[in-house]
């Protein structure tokens, strides 16, 4: 009789989605991360197959847990714009196109050496950015390469700040803050607690315009109720000089008819003397 052979199925890998390290090194790293993220993600978000993420674990090599990275912010086109909980390149079948490390003194070396060759010779990033906030790490503190062939290639500034041929934008340095420049409106493109910002300011402005408007119509109404008021009040006056007008003919009537009589009375009384 045949000997059954079982063979187990391989173990199902489960991807940890932290790798236990802190979110930013500084309040300001943090602030950079997500201001950058969310500014990108409001510029695509009705486009269907751009991915915009960050602080995301991806992983690169199928079943090893060890082989992964995660950029301060990464945006991919030509994938789902969906949330994920972690980013798996051989199931996406497509890496990212656009890095952006908030450099720290904790990860200047990595994203200098480990992360600069992973992006150029791995995941073929076709475009990495640097950004050191406080300028103590990098020198220039903000740097941009792009992949041509298999090397990283310096980013030239355009009125100081760097074009990114990828996203259409241009990146640039504003104090300790990153800002995305749109050269096709000549606009900025805000954050979302800007944007909140602005959209409370124009409410507050709106409101107070409504409450000016309605307070003006309240005054215009009581200008006009006033006038109503006064034409009544020259109507009752003029209702008056009418009627006095009117008692005033009567009695010039009544006299004429009296002198009237009194005529006819003095005519009699001068022919009966005769």
């Amino acid at each position: 009789m045949a000997t059954v052979r079982i063979v187990k199925a391989p173990p199902e890998v489960i991807y940890p989605t932290t790798d236990g390290k802190p979110m930013a090194e500084t309040d300001q790293h943090r602030d950079v991360m997500i201001d950058t993220i969310g500014s990108l993600k409001t510029r695509y978000a009705r486009q269907r197959k751009v991915y915009v993420s960050g602080n995301l674990l991806l992983y690169y090599v199928p079943g090893n847990k060890r082989k992964h990275c995660s950029p301060d912010v990464f945006v991919v086109f030509g994938v789902d714009n969906r949330r994920r909980d972690y980013y798996l390149l051989w199931e996406e079948s497509k890496g990212p196109d656009v890095a952006i490390e908030i450099t720290s003194s904790s990860t200047k070396n990595e994203d200098l050496n480990k992360k600069f060759q992973l992006y150029r010779d791995t995941l073929k990033v076709r475009e990495y950015f640097l950004f050191d906030p406080y300028g103590d790490y990098l020198q220039p503190p903000f740097r941009g390469f792009r992949l041509q062939g298999s090397i990283y290639v310096p980013i030239a500034e355009v009125n100081g700040r760097l074009p990114s041929d990828v996203l259409g934008l241009h990146l640039e340095k504003q104090g300790m803050n990153l800002r995305l420049y749109d050269p096709a409106t000549g606009e900025y493109l805000l954050p979302p607690h800007e944007v909140a910002a602005q959209a409370t300011i124009a409410l507050t402005e709106s409101k107070e315009a409504l409450r000016k408007s309605e307070a003006a119509r309240k005054r215009a109404l009581k200008v006009l109720e006033q006038k109503d008021v006064a034409l009544q009040q020259k109507d009752v006056a003029m209702q008056q000089k009418d009627t006095a007008l009117q008692q005033s003919d009567t009695e010039k009537e009544q006299l004429r008819r009296e002198l009237e009589e009194l005529r006819r009375e003095l005519l009699k009384n001068r022919q009966q003397k005769d």
